[in-house]
């Protein structure tokens, strides 16, 4: 019965088909030809046709046709995203890079982008035992390469063995590929000297800013005085404020101390708190350490009283722990949140909800275009837990290169490996040159008149302070901008260096920087 069932179906196919052949080009302009069967009309293309070609035209019945999507119908909470980074200075150095392409001149030969955090951009190398590993992933065959070392080789079959079809182009489970998972987990435990680390409580991600952005998701919640309070460093990372704009939650701002080498101060926390509760209902506090843009590396004794401030407040943490690697100043070290939480006792290791990040993009390999990163989620509500993967789900997996490179941090070449000693080297190289180049701004600055740079601790940028005349800031005022906007503006113009406001990252009133 099913089978005369399908015959009778490719019979009415058919027939319908033969109705509408032969369709060649000229047929499609409504020209027939004798040989051909019936008008394209009868098919009903001709109508489509004739009214595409009258759209085309601009008109259609006589009418203009609206645009569906317009500034009025955009949805709101994307109109009140900015995200500074790659803002109007950036859209300004992209125009002189090609009036300079084209044959212009300026005072300078090239646009140097400050911009970003985009270490290979500024001619960092890679990492060659990364590289190779994800090389092997990508393109198997390579195994049978004697250019390639075995500690590499061996690396990306495990990797493959965990990807479906042996194939980095499969899709991964949405939290991310097993063993992978369970790499990053043993990276935990080694880094916080013991500190256990479930695997099941790891998700790999698309770099760190999705984890974040889906993390936020979760949280975000409530009306008027019940919605969600999201408590931001000031300055902080753009993707924050975005953030918190395009999903319509309440950015609460708190102050680092600029006078303490951006320090975070605790009573700085419990204004910021107090103040927010009035208008809303505080449920997260972010933290970025070492900090973006203020290169600050956060003290013990400080994360300490984050989280107990956390515990007392019951507010969710999100620990951005990107630049983990890059600490630079002798008397810091980096701690990491879930450390830290351990060492204070089971009372708040157990009850404090904690999801921290990580990344391929810093650090000391700087593969930002792979958009690996994980997050390690402590403390959740199991249901709730459900709801994360579920989330997870809708955007099946994140790019299965990434997930490779990010194995490839958390579980590097160790001392008895062939490979050590060039990878040893090679990571050393790109960390000293940072180290070296984080104490040359900070001093070069310093030489500036006009300019006080705070000790780059760590992280990847200096956020110096700049003193605008008075008559410079009017000016700005009348162009109806930020006057470290115009500051950065006329830097750009006249030496080609490109960095990003400070009011695109937040600061205190009539203080102005860049980064």
């Amino acid at each position: 019965m099913y089978r005369l069932q399908s015959l009778a179906a490719r019979s009415l196919i058919a027939g319908a088909l033969d109705l509408c052949t032969p369709l060649t080009l000229t047929s499609l302009t409504g020209v027939r030809h004798k040989s051909q069967g019936p008008s394209v009309e009868k098919c009903g293309q001709m109508r489509f046709i004739t009214a595409e070609a009258k759209a085309s035209a601009g008109r259609l019945d006589g009418k203009m046709r609206e645009k569906t999507l317009t500034m009025d119908t955009l949805n709101p909470q994307v109109k009140a995203v900015e995200y500074a980074v790659r803002g109007p200075i950036v859209l300004k150095a992209g125009e002189i890079e090609r009036y300079l392409e084209e044959g212009g001149t300026k005072p300078f030969s090239e646009v140097i982008k400050a911009n970003i955090g985009d270490a290979h951009a500024m001619g960092q190398q890679p990492i060659t035992f990364l590289r190779q590993v994800v090389a092997l992933c990508t393109f198997p065959e390579l195994m049978d390469s004697p250019s390639f070392p075995e500690d590499a080789k061996w690396r990306a079959r495990r990797i493959l063995q965990g990807c479906g079809g042996h194939s980095l182009g499969s899709y991964s489970a949405s939290p991310g590929v097993e063993c992978i998972r369970k790499d990053i987990a043993a990276y935990i435990e080694q880094r916080d000297e013991g500190v256990p680390s479930d695997w099941e409580n790891i998700y790999l991600t698309t770099g760190a800013s999705d984890g974040i952005m889906t993390i936020l998701r979760l949280l975000v919640s409530g009306k008027d005085s019940s919605r969600t309070g999201v408590m931001i460093p000031i300055p902080q990372y753009p993707l924050y404020s975005a953030a918190i704009s395009e999903m319509d939650a309440v950015q609460v701002n708190y102050y680092l101390d600029e006078d303490n080498c951006w320090a975070l101060d605790i009573n700085e926390l419990h204004r910021a708190y107090q103040a927010a509760k009035q208008h809303c209902q505080p449920r997260v506090i972010c933290i970025i350490n070492p900090g973006n843009p203020t290169g600050q590396v956060q003290s013990k004794k400080c994360i300490e009283e984050v989280l107990h401030f956390a515990y007392e407040e019951n507010l969710f943490v999100m620990s951005d722990e990107v630049y983990q690697d890059n600490v630079y100043a002798p008397d810091c070290q980096f701690h990491s949140f879930k450390k830290v939480l351990y060492e204070m006792g089971p009372e708040y290791f157990s009850s404090v909800e904690l999801v921290s990040f990580h990344s391929t993009s810093k650090g000391y390999t700087g593969e930002c275009g792979f958009r690996g990163g994980y997050m390690e989620v402590i403390n959740m509500d199991p249901e709730v837990k459900a709801q994360l993967v579920k989330l997870l789900s809708v955007r099946l997996c994140p790019p299965l290169a990434g997930q490779a490179a990010m194995d490839v941090i958390v579980n590097p070449p160790q001392p008895e490996e062939h490979t050590f000693k060039q990878f040893h080297q090679e990571k050393s190289s790109v960390l000293g040159a940072l180290a070296e180049k984080a104490k040359l701004t900070e001093q070069i600055l310093n030489s500036v008149p006009g300019i006080k740079c705070n000790p780059v601790q760590g992280s990847m940028y200096a956020f110096p302070r700049i003193f605008i005349p008075p008559k410079a800031v009017e000016e700005a005022k009348a162009l109806g901008m930020q006057p470290d906007m115009l500051y950065c503006l006329r830097l750009l113009e006249e030496t080609g260096i490109c960095v990003v406001p400070g009011s695109g990252f937040g600061q205190k009133d009539r203080t102005y920087h860049f980064r």
